[in-house]
C-alpha cells in the first residue's frame, strides 16, 4: 500500500493519477474546522467579493489544461483580461512597464543603455556557474546589476518572497545552469526552447480553491485528528507511518507537507533528516485585501499588477490588481488591490499588528495611487510559512532526500523541485508513473 502524507495539491494529484490506476493508497490530512484541503490555496467568496489568500492566478499550458478538462472544470475557468499582459515595477519614484519583447526593451526606457548593451551581449560572457552560486552572482554575471536589481530582485519577490542574494541559481532556476552548460548563453537557449505554445494565465468563477475542492472529490482522503506522528522503517520492504488513530504500513511513503511538519516524523528513526529540515527556511507572508471606488484612484489599473524592488524601500512586496486582472472580483464601481507584505527580508513588518499593517498598506496605496478616502473595506490573511527558500540549507535535506528514494520514501512536495502550481501538479503525475 502507498501512503501518502498531505492533501495539498501535491498529495491530491498524486493520488488523482493512483487512483486512475486503480493502485491501493491512502491520503492522510490533519483533521479542521472545515476539513480544508488544497494546502496554500486558499479562496473566499463574500457576497460580491472574491479574495484569494495564496496563489492568485495559473498558468497554464496544454498539459495542465487537459488535467482541469479531465477533472471537469472547464467550464468553471476564467482567462486574465487582455490588459493583465502589462508588468510594471517601481523604480526611481514611478511605476514603470516591464519591456515584454526584445523590440520593446531596445525602445523602452525601463533599461540604460548600458545595461541593454550588456543584455544584447550575454552570449558573449563566457564563464560558468558553481554548485552554491546564488541568483544575484549569476544574473550579475551574466546580465548587469541593474537587472538584479530592477528585474530579478521583484520577480523572485514575486514568486518565492525570496532573497536573491541567498537563494541557488541550480535550485531556484535549474533550466537556466542547463541553457549555459548546453548553449554558452541564456538568450540563446531561451531561443532554441522556445515554445508556440501560448500559455493561458487562467483562474475560476469561485477561485483557485475550486481545483483542490474538485480533486478531493475524486480522491479518498482520511482526516486523522492530530495527523501522522512518527514514520519508522521496519524492513527493507515495510514503512510503518503512525498517526494519533491508528499505525498504517505502507511498501512505499510519499511526504507532500512543509520540510517543519515532516521534520517531526523522523525525530527517532531519522534524527539526521529531521534536523536537515528544520534547517529550511520558509518566508512569512500576509496578504492584504482593500476595496476602493475605482473612481477615488488617480492611477488606472491597467495592467495584473506592480512589483516593488527591495532598494526602493516600500513598505510592500507589491500589489496584484485582482479586478483588472479577473472579473467578478468585486462590483463593478471598486477596484480590490491584493498586497504581500513581509518574504524573507520583511519579517519583522509580519509581527506588526494587524491594524498597523492595514494603516502602512493604505498609506502607500495612497501615495502610489492619489487614493484620498478610507477604503470600503479591508481585511488580512497569515502566512506564518509561506514558501520555501531554496537556499543553501536546502542541500542537506536534498542529498538525504535522494538516498532515501531508494528506500521508496519520496518528496513530492513544493520545497524540492519547484514551488508553482503547474510544478506541483506536474511532479505528481511522474511520481505516479513511476510507483
Amino acid at each position: 500500500m502507498i501512503v501518502i502524507i498531505g492533501a495539498g495539491i501535491s498529495g491530491l494529484t498524486l493520488a488523482y493519477h493512483l487512483e486512475k490506476q486503480k493502485k491501493e493508497y491512502i491520503l492522510i490530512e490533519l483533521k479542521s474546522n472545515e476539513n480544508q484541503v488544497g494546502g496554500y490555496i486558499r479562496s473566499v467568496r463574500e457576497q460580491e467579493y472574491l479574495y484569494e489568500l495564496g496563489p492568485n492566478s495559473l498558468l497554464c499550458d496544454s498539459e495542465v489544461l487537459s488535467f482541469l478538462e479531465e477533472l471537469n472544470i472547464s467550464n468553471e475557468i476564467i482567462d486574465a483580461n487582455v490588459v493583465s499582459k502589462n508588468r510594471y515595477v517601481y523604480k526611481n519614484g514611478a511605476y514603470r512597464k516591464l519591456p515584454s519583447s526584445p523590440v520593446s526593451l531596445l525602445f523602452n526606457s525601463f533599461f540604460s543603455w548600458a545595461t541593454k548593451f550588456k543584455i544584447f551581449g550575454e552570449g558573449k560572457v563566457r564563464s560558468k556557474t558553481h554548485s552554491k552560486e546564488t541568483l544575484t552572482e549569476f544574473f550579475e554575471r551574466r546580465f548587469s546589476r541593474e537587472v538584479v536589481d530592477y528585474a530579478l530582485d521583484p520577480f523572485v519577490s514575486g514568486i518565492y518572497a525570496g532573497n536573491p542574494d541567498e537563494l541557488l541559481v541550480q535550485y531556484t532556476f535549474p533550466s537556466l545552469v542547463e541553457m549555459e552548460s548546453q548553449y554558452g548563453s541564456i538568450l540563446k537557449g531561451l531561443k532554441k526552447n522556445k515554445s508556440t505554445e501560448r500559455k493561458r494565465v487562467i483562474s475560476f468563477k469561485n477561485g483557485m480553491q475550486t481545483l483542490p475542492k474538485a480533486l478531493a472529490t475524486k480522491t479518498k482522503i482520511i482526516y486523522s485528528e492530530k495527523g501522522v506522528q512518527e514514520i519508522n522503517r521496519l524492513n527493507d520492504k515495510t514503512w510503518e507511518v503512525v498517526t494519533s488513530e491508528t499505525t498504517y504500513q505502507a511498501s512505499k511513503v510519499i511526504l507532500t507537507t512543509t520540510t517543519h511538519q515532516a521534520s517531526q516524523f523522523f525525530v527517532k528513526s531519522n534524527p539526521k533528516f529531521g534536523e536537515s529540515l528544520q534547517k529550511i527556511a520558509y518566508a512569512p507572508m500576509v496578504a492584504v485585501h482593500t476595496v476602493y471606488y475605482k473612481n477615488d484612484l488617480k492611477m488606472p489599473l491597467n495592467g495584473f499588477g506592480a512589483l516593488h524592488p527591495s532598494k526602493e524601500g516600500l513598505f510592500s512586496l507589491g500589489h496584484v490588481w485582482s479586478s483588472s486582472v479577473f472579473s467578478g472580483r468585486c462590483k463593478e464601481n471598486e477596484v480590490l488591490f491584493t498586497t504581500f507584505v513581509g518574504g524573507s527580508r520583511g519579517y519583522e513588518k509580519t509581527r506588526m499588528e494587524d491594524h498597523q499593517i492595514m494603516a502602512k498598506v493604505q498609506k502607500e496605496l495612497r501615495e502610489l495611487y492619489g487614493v484620498q478616502t478610507l477604503p470600503v473595506s479591508q481585511r488580512l490573511f497569515r502566512w506564518e510559512k509561506a514558501l520555501p527558500q531554496y537556499d543553501k540549507y536546502i542541500i542537506e535535506s536534498y542529498e538525504i532526500a535522494e538516498s532515501l528514494e531508494q528506500q521508496h520514501l519520496y518528496i513530492c512536495a513544493n520545497w524540492k523541485g519547484g514551488v508553482s502550481i503547474p510544478d506541483c501538479i506536474k511532479k505528481a503525475k511522474t511520481l505516479a508513473e513511476k510507483l
